[in-house]
């Protein structure tokens, strides 16, 4: 999965839906969940999903960005009836809040299964990309998460609801640093996706006026391993969107890598500019290159 940055609209929001095509982000959320008060999410729901029927009428191309849209959890009484008003019409896909495991993600797609085949949708359009921390119990099931299959899309995670459920009085050490604690559900939510073989999306930068600490957080991001981050404002869409592209001079070091080891088949080991390279210098470079190619596409 190649997007870059996820960005947040409220569903029942008319004038932030009317700004999506031009907000920049290779996806946008359409939030039925924490952005909708209760009172809302009714409206919210019929105005997402004639959005979304709006939005690929036509057939053609897919739309840009692409439209995901976060329901409200699976074991609460508005999944199944947001479930029925935006599935219908299509999404990309669906973002799964308060995800307990493995096994909610796969009761997800068993419904996704039927409301496809039901409105005679491609079987598997419709992919998952849970939010995968934030209730305690979730992180002993991270490492499970293969088991979904080819609707997983990626797996990204949260600390607000997490921090509330264990008493946290603050996730962030003052110089804005995630606390312990926090440093290690960001590690499981990394080691989890590249363990089910799919991306993993930081979560987001709440202070959306501070441009410089949203730049040293994607760039920690992708130093680690994240493919992509999420976004609460369309300010911090193109910051995002730099950050996780590879730039220039990690793109001609990923061919000259390439092409040594294509000189030289059969090589398990080289030398450029006096440093050893091995096979998994090898294949980080070979992805640098085909994540170049998927975002120009």
């Amino acid at each position: 999965m190649s997007a870059r940055s996820w960005l947040f609209v409220p569903g029942d929001s008319d004038r932030k839906l009317a700004r999506i095509e031009q907000c920049g982000a290779d996806a946008v959320i359409l939030d039925l969940e924490d952005s909708v008060a209760p009172e809302q999410k009714p409206a919210a729901r019929a105005r997402v999903g004639e959005f979304l029927r709006a939005s690929t009428a036509g057939g053609g191309a897919p739309p840009r960005p692409q439209l995901w849209v976060r329901i409200n959890p699976l074991d609460s009484t508005l999944a199944e009836a947001d479930l029925a008003a935006v599935a219908p019409a299509a999404p990309a896909g669906i973002v799964q809040p308060k995800t307990r495991s493995p096994a909610d993600a796969i009761a997800l797609r068993h419904r996704l299964d039927e409301l496809e085949h039901g409105h005679g949708l491609r079987s598997g359009s419709i992919r998952i990309l849970p939010i995968a921390t934030e209730t305690p119990a979730a992180l002993f099931a991270m490492g499970g998460f293969a088991q979904v299959g080819a609707r997983l899309a990626g797996l990204t995670w949260g600390a607000e609801d997490l921090s509330a459920a264990i008493g946290a009085t603050a996730s962030r050490e003052s110089d804005g640093a995630w606390t312990a604690p926090f440093e290690f559900v960001r590690s499981l939510c990394l080691f989890g996706a590249a363990a089910a073989g799919v991306a993993a999306i930081d979560t987001l930068h709440a202070d959306f006026r501070d441009g410089a600490g949203l730049r040293a957080s994607c760039e920690r991001a992708r130093r680690d391993g994240f493919s992509g981050k999420l976004a609460i404002h369309p300010d911090q869409v193109a910051v995002i969107n730099a950050c996780f592209a590879p730039t220039a001079a990690e793109l001609a070091q990923a061919r000259r890598v390439v092409e040594l080891f294509a000189a030289h088949p059969g090589a398990a080991a080289l030398s450029l500019d006096g440093r050893m390279l091995d096979i998994p210098h090898l294949r980080l470079a070979e992805k640098t290159l085909a994540r170049a190619n998927t975002l120009q596409a």
